[in-house]
């Protein structure tokens, strides 16, 4: 995605209706969820051009980013004549962005989509990139496209809308990308103090630093076929964790998944690529600071290596993982044996005491 298309506003209502003015659409979409069309679609709401909009809602929640769900949108816009030159603004969280996203790349083939996220982890994870998707069968965006939107805006003033377990879960990919990048995104990333009152203005740029460190990847690489690979770091076992909490009606939020599976790719990496150990227990200790425990004994070991090996990455079989030798020094596709990935395991719940 372009800068001109990537746009950090702080002036969300004026900006985007300048960028409407730049698009040429017959009908206007706006697809909200319970929570965001109350808190966040007043916001935008008295624009003009969004005067005409049909305003879709569903429930919220990552549980409801599924086919019914999806089969509902598709509903509302056959029902209302959406076509291709139609367009959906995605106005909420990484569920209605990657749902909304996914409705729009199918609909007559793919109309124009726009996304504004109104959570941390969607401003820096979930609306950047151009993957979409739903999940499906118990697992994680099983079913999805690489669909850009026309534009994404990225206004930190949502942020103030958000509780700390919320900005916790995007903060994980924050970590993770600093964690891809450098020392210089590393540290202030690991030095962020969650116990002292939340400093909107530092953690806005610091969120702009690490939509700039997705793009950079996801534009070197937009299928998903080398260097983008990097992105899955903590994904493997962290969606793992993901869905069995839900199988457990545990639910864990997804950032606070990914949390839990850097500790162990972390130590896969410490252990197969020589990662430093300071780092490793730096990360795990900051982690372990501010995230909640994934309660889970050893009889699940084999549940969650189930659920790997149908992670999208997988190549012939073979669960592949994202590990680094040092902060910024990344190695893709990469195997791991079953008795490693149990050691790491093992690493995560004795860090937590579990």
């Amino acid at each position: 995605m372009s800068a001109r298309k990537l746009i950090i506003s702080n002036d969300l209502r004026t900006d985007l209706e300048n960028f409407l003015a730049t698009l040429t659409y017959d009908k206007l979409f706006v697809l909200t969820d319970t929570n965001t069309k109350e808190k966040c679609y007043p916001l935008i709401r008295d624009i003009p051009p969004l005067q005409a909009a049909r305003l879709i809602c569903i429930p919220p929640g990552d549980r409801h980013k599924n086919m019914e769900q999806l089969s509902a949108v598709w509903q509302i816009l056959s029902s209302e004549g959406a076509s291709r030159s139609s367009l959906l603004i995605n106005l909420g969280g990484g569920m209605i962005t990657d749902l909304g996203g996914f409705a729009g790349a199918t609909f007559k083939r793919g109309l124009q989509t726009l996304h504004i996220p109104t959570t941390l982890m969607a401003a820096v994870d979930a609306a950047v990139g151009g993957k979409t998707g739903i999940n499906f069968n118990g697992l994680k965006n099983e079913i999805g496209a690489f669909y850009p939107p026309v534009g994404v805006f990225i206004d930190c003033d949502f942020l103030r809308t958000l509780d700390r377990e919320n900005l916790l879960s995007g903060y994980a990919e924050m970590i993770k990308h600093a964690l891809l990048s450098s020392m210089e995104m590393y540290n202030p990333v690991l030095s962020f103090d969650w116990n002292q009152p939340i400093d909107y203005e530092l953690l806005s740029q610091m969120a702009a630093q690490s939509v700039a460190i997705k793009e950079r990847i996801a534009e070197e690489d937009p299928k998903e076929k080398g260097i983008r690979k990097a992105l899955n770091l903590g994904h493997t076992v962290g969606h793992a964790m993901e869905s069995l909490s839900f199988e457990n009606n545990t639910p864990l939020l997804h950032g606070h998944a990914v949390a839990a599976g850097i500790i162990c790719e972390l130590y896969l990496s410490y252990k197969q690529c020589n990662f430093p150990s300071d780092k490793l227990t730096r990360t795990t200790y900051y982690i372990k600071e501010y995230y909640p425990p994934f309660f889970f004994d050893c009889k699940a070991y084999d549940r969650l290596y189930e659920r790997m090996t149908h992670d999208k990455k997988n190549e012939n079989g073979v669960i592949n993982f994202t590990l680094l030798s040092d902060v910024g020094r990344i190695h893709i596709n990469r195997s791991v044996h079953q008795a490693l990935l149990f050691e790491s395991l093992d690493f995560y719940r004795e860090s937590f005491g579990i």
